[in-house]
């Protein structure tokens, strides 16, 4: 919920050049959000959420914002480029259309839609608009070893990848979470929200644009007391290329951990594999972003924390200047959203 990682200042633009505001502080992804795009030369100019406690904290983190007496404050002021937003999940879609309707780009976090009306809805306004509805899918775009991987495979260090195997623990801290976490209909369901991330790997590292769900199921095994709650999913699927994905995603992460979750992807390739050993490599070290590579030349060690960045965010404004689709295409965006949504709907009820 409050993952929030801090990167290397790699500014793209001038100070005043981009100027961006924050809104529907729901999430704590927000943070993130805010934190990558600024340290690429955004300027944060205003804040809005209807809640004073959720300005107030936001105002600890970047005291220099001005906050504005209302959304549409935001969303009239011709300097406003961009607007980044982390809404309760349900509310995500709607908010895009508006703010793409006053004329600016939109940045949500995952999951960007909680129905495919409502990413039905966003395709026509991007049709219409012209403008860009961005999605911060963390897991990936916010994590160095990730950002490694794909540098990796671009320079063929493992062939061509067939098979994605994405791990994705979350710890759950039930008494932290807002009440909207629990009721389904608002949070969309565990494929639809942290399923997401996995999705977008998935079609990014096989290079995929389309994918068939193969099977798809979720279960709430530990969390009774919560009776819309999913704390256990997992899915496969293949890309229209051939290459394979599984991923699991769950809410059972032990206390003794040490960090939220311990994420780990595997990477197959014709020539080799890699594995990403995220938020930490339990027992060997505590630290995160350990990548491990074994191809046909032998076997290497990479700890990438601090010595990669994060050039998502940067790419994402030239884009947003030059309206171009270097960072992530709006295709791709909507794909993984689509795919997410038909997982969390084709599946499986276990108990």
């Amino acid at each position: 919920m409050n993952y929030a990682p801090k990167g290397k200042t790699n500014r793209v633009v001038a100070k005043g050049e981009f100027v961006i505001a924050a809104m529907a502080l729901d999430h704590g992804h927000i943070y993130g959000m805010c934190n990558g795009l600024v340290e690429a030369g955004a300027t944060l100019k205003w804040v809005y959420d209807p809640d004073p406690v959720k300005v107030e904290q936001f105002l600890v983190s970047y005291p220099n914002v001005e906050v504005a007496e209302s959304a549409e404050q935001i969303l009239q002021d011709p300097e406003v480029k961009l607007v980044a937003a982390a809404a309760v999940p349900c509310e995500r879609g709607p908010l895009g259309v508006r703010v793409m309707e006053s004329g600016k780009d939109y940045f949500t976090d995952k999951t960007p839609f909680t129905t495919l009306e409502q990413l039905e809805e966003a395709k026509k306004a991007v049709e219409k608009t012209k403008q860009k509805y961005l999605v911060y899918y963390s897991e990936r775009l916010h994590v160095e070893s990730t950002v490694f991987a794909g540098y990796l495979i671009e320079e063929g260090a493992i062939g061509r990848v067939i098979q994605v195997t994405n791990l994705a623990p979350h710890r759950l801290n039930a008494p932290s979470r807002p009440d909207w976490f629990f009721e389904k209909e608002k949070y969309g369901g565990i494929l639809c929200d942290i399923g997401s991330h996995q999705i977008e790997q998935f079609l990014y590292y096989t290079g995929n644009a389309d994918a068939k769900i193969v099977r798809s199921q979720v279960a709430n095994y530990a969390n009774k007391e919560y009776p819309e709650l999913e704390d256990f999913g997992d899915c496969m699927l293949v890309g229209e290329n051939g290459a394979t994905q599984y991923f699991r995603v769950d809410w059972l992460t032990p206390e003794g951990l040490g960090v939220w979750g311990d994420g780990r992807t595997v990477i197959l390739g014709t020539e080799g594999y890699i594995e990403l050993r995220k938020y930490i490599d339990i027992v060997r070290d505590d630290e995160g972003d350990q990548v491990y590579l074994v191809n046909q030349n032998g076997k290497y060690h990479y700890s990438v924390k601090g010595k990669i960045g994060f050039p998502f965010f940067g790419e994402m404004i030239l884009d947003c200047i030059n309206r171009t689709e270097n960072a992530m295409t709006q295709a791709h965006i909507f794909k993984a959203a689509e795919l997410c949504l038909l997982a969390q709907q084709q599946a499986v009820r276990l108990e």
